[in-house]
């Protein structure tokens, strides 16, 4: 059985939810095939929009019900309900659009002979699975970025519940049902079995997840035993480094840094768990003075204080920078922060940068930023890098190797916060994620759930709006190697 269990005591609450059985699952996915058929080709964007709406309708319910999975309070996850509604919504956005087909047109010409060629973007035929994450229950969970991304291409979803946060996930499963035209194109399924045959099921075509290296590694073996491999989009592990140079402004550099580790516990995929510093007694006093000032917190599940716990000790054998104060809860932990020399980590950079998934980082101090480069080029890949630097020069080289280490390079910023927009890029190099061409976040991410389909010499009365040459949806085109915008 799936306990639900809250953060701040450990204790059990209500009732246990049972795992999903085999002949369950089967139906479920079966289910979401069949209602695939239609949705593939409907008014989606409206459908959309009701779900945002219908999240933001129940956002009480839904907070109150996640705050007792999570401990992660009421101004965190009232945001959060907001962020998965805009989700939903700017996949509304890129329906309407129609640039995400990515329709382009080719006429046959005489000389040289060379035939008709029209392409488009298609859905994926099938089911998307999902693995939702532990620690955003709604933004990444069921209502999340993979749900909405893959609805909006215009695939069924069946979703495998994270067990830290089982009650919320059937609320926001049944808010979402409701608002669809189908409720089977959101299936749910329970457990660590349920989750396997998820993975393996012949009618799932592609699958998301967002969680640890070790459990995208799990999946991508699943995936590998299939006699059909599918593609795996999984965002896991990354430290997330940080470059601070010696032109950097100091103004508010340590707070930022403090704000930034801690913020939820530093239970965050963004969260900088690497800061390369210049040899700065004072800027070290100041890091130091406001880690200190800190407060840790109830860790979203058992499971994780314990990785918390353990990456603690296998960074024990640093010196110990700062900590903040104990948090309170069951499952509560303390932000800490370590240091050690730039030669020294160049001995271990793979073992020293290992992630310590929660409010933990370690500081690399070093006296000659012309030494940066060749040991970021040793970096494995993260989501984000940041410099901080008043000087563009003085970080032209360490940002063109931190150009091959990331998906999203920060200037003068810090890396927690993923906007949800047109431009972000939510992915990077291994391990950070398996795919790095793709995103989980932003209007990019509906391409993962996208196959593009070449048309030769087709009977224009067979060809879909897209591609036929009076453009009824009026969508951006490239015809003949001219991008076309008009939507006349």
């Amino acid at each position: 059985m799936i306990h639900s269990v809250d953060p701040r005591t450990g204790e059990s609450t209500g009732d246990p939810f049972p795992p999903t059985s085999d002949a369950e699952l089967d139906a479920i996915v079966e289910a979401a095939r069949i209602a695939g058929s239609s949705w593939r080709s409907a008014d989606r964007a409206p459908v959309l929009e009701a779900v945002a709406a219908a999240l933001e309708a129940n956002v009480e319910e839904l907070w109150r019900a996640a705050d007792a999975e999570t401990a992660l309070g009421e101004t965190r996850l009232r945001g959060e309900v907001g962020r998965a509604a805009g989700q939903f919504r700017l996949f509304a956005q890129v329906l309407r659009d129609g640039g995400h087909v990515e329709a382009v047109i080719d006429h046959a010409t005489a000389q040289p002979p060379v035939p008709d060629l029209r392409r488009m973007n298609h859905p994926l035929p099938g089911v998307v699975g999902v693995f939702a994450a532990s620690n955003f229950p709604f933004a990444f969970s069921v209502a999340g970025g993979d749900t909405a991304s893959a609805l909006a291409a215009g695939c069924p979803v069946v979703v495998k519940a994270h067990d830290g946060h089982p009650r919320t996930s059937e609320l926001s499963w049944r808010v979402i049902r409701e608002a669809l035209p189908d409720p089977d194109l959101l299936g749910l399924v329970s457990g660590l079995d349920a989750g396997k045959r998820l993975a393996g099921h012949p009618s799932v075509s592609a699958v998301g997840f967002t969680g640890s290296i070790p459990g995208g590694k799990a999946i991508q073996a699943l995936i590998a035993e299939r006699p059909d491999p599918i593609p795996f989009y999984g965002e896991l592990g990354s430290v997330n480094p940080v470059v601070v140079l010696p032109s950097a402004s100091r103004d508010g550099l340590a707070q930022g840094f403090a704000t930034s580790l801690t913020l939820g516990t530093g239970q965050f995929c963004t969260n900088p768990g690497l800061v390369f510093v210049p040899d700065d007694a004072e800027l070290l006093a100041s890091i130091a003075d406001a880690v200190s000032a800190t407060e840790g917190g109830p860790m979203l599940t058992e499971r994780m204080q314990g990785g918390f716990l353990h990456g603690l000790a296998r960074l024990g054998k640093l010196s110990s920078l700062a900590q903040g104060k104990p948090g309170e809860g069951a499952f509560a932990v303390t932000p800490q922060v370590f240091v050690t020399d730039l030669a020294t980590f160049a001995g271990d950079p793979h073992g020293i940068a290992e992630e310590c998934f929660g409010p933990a980082a370690v500081v690399v101090v070093y006296t000659d930023p012309a030494e940066l480069p060749a040991v970021l080029e040793r970096l494995d890949g993260s989501l984000t890098a940041t410099i901080h630097a008043t000087d563009p020069v003085e970080a032209r080289a360490s940002s063109e190797v931190l150009l091959k280490k990331a998906g999203r390079l920060i200037w003068n910023g810090w890396p927690t916060g993923v906007a949800v927009r047109w431009a972000m890029h939510h992915g990077g190099p291994w391990p950070s994620s398996t795919a790095a061409a793709h995103t989980s976040v932003g209007a990019a991410a509906i391409r993962r759930w996208l196959v593009p389909t070449a048309y030769q010499d087709w009977p224009a009365e067979l060809l879909p709006p897209e591609l036929r040459d009076d453009n009824p949806l009026g969508i951006p085109r490239r015809v003949d190697g001219v991008l076309v915008e008009s939507r006349a």
